[in-house]
């Protein structure tokens, strides 16, 4: 039986997902994008409190879209570019984009673990989580530029909202290497830690959110989402209708009544 290129597995409340492709640096092809549509699919049905994404092996969170030959996705482009025909390009990035807005707008925080290197689509993946944790030894690069390509997974757009237009156009045009230090000064990820401490960081991280009430995790996980789409007046209130719902839910009796009582507070699903 082949194995699984992308796995999915639970600790507690939270899910990981496995980018399981090591031997191609964890390179998305066909198989990989309809899993992880599958994988979110199933998570949708039962959401976990977070999602934690990262990459087997020693090398690589993921290389993106896998370029070899062997890519059926790779021969559809390449008949375009031979036949001057836009379909097969659209068709292509419409279903990238697909999966991966799908995965990425799960109303729950989504954590990218980046184990190893992140290029191309790889580093487009990433940035579109909600938090990022990167090992000490690991890269991005926004590398598509060196192959006459540019971002397509909805990486460009992030980039921007994440670091500002003049950084943004520095890795996107250069597709330089951005080590861990410069990454985690211009805001691009979250925290840096040693190689093997990536994954407990985050799991710590995912277990802090698991604490507080999911409920208030999702109204706050959809401002900070929305606000970067809306004005500040339009995400102020937001913020206000949000902060009324999330009351009259009732949740911050069993938050409320924790802290009255000095005990840790027990939130139910939702």
């Amino acid at each position: 039986m082949a194995e699984a290129h992308i796995t999915l597995e639970f600790k507690d409340k939270i899910a990981i997902v496995t980018l399981n492709r090591p031997a191609r640096l964890n390179a998305f092809n066909d198989e990989m994008f309809d899993k992880l549509e599958r994988i979110t699919a199933e998570l949708l049905s039962a959401l976990p409190r977070s999602v934690i994404i990262t990459g087997s092996g020693e090398r690589s969170f993921s290389a993106g879209f896998d370029v070899q030959p062997d890519n059926p996705m790779v021969k559809r482009i390449v008949d375009a570019v031979s036949t001057k025909d836009k379909s097969p390009a659209k068709q292509a990035i419409a279903h990238i984009r697909r999966v991966v807005d799908a995965f990425v707008s799960m109303p729950v925080p989504i954590i990218a673990a980046v184990n190893g290197d992140a290029y191309g689509g790889g580093a487009e993946l990433a940035v579109r989580c909600d938090l990022r944790v990167m090992s000490r030894d690991a890269v991005f690069c926004f590398s598509e530029a060196k192959l006459g390509l540019m971002t397509d997974w909805g990486g460009g757009a992030t980039l921007v909202q994440l670091v500002g237009a003049s950084k943004a156009a520095d890795l996107l045009l250069t597709a330089r290497k951005v080590f861990a230090d410069e990454a985690l000064g211009i805001g691009l990820v979250n925290r840096v830690v040693d190689k093997d401490a990536v994954m407990p960081e985050a799991i710590a991280i995912a277990g802090q959110i698991a604490e507080n009430g999911p409920n208030a995790v999702r109204h706050m996980l959809a401002l900070v989402r929305n606000s970067r789409n809306l004005s500040l007046d339009a995400s102020l209130q937001e913020e206000a209708e949000r902060a009324v719902s999330l009351i009259v839910s009732g949740e911050c009796f069993h938050g409320v009544s924790a802290f009255l009582e000095r005990r840790k507070p027990e939130f139910p699903d939702v």
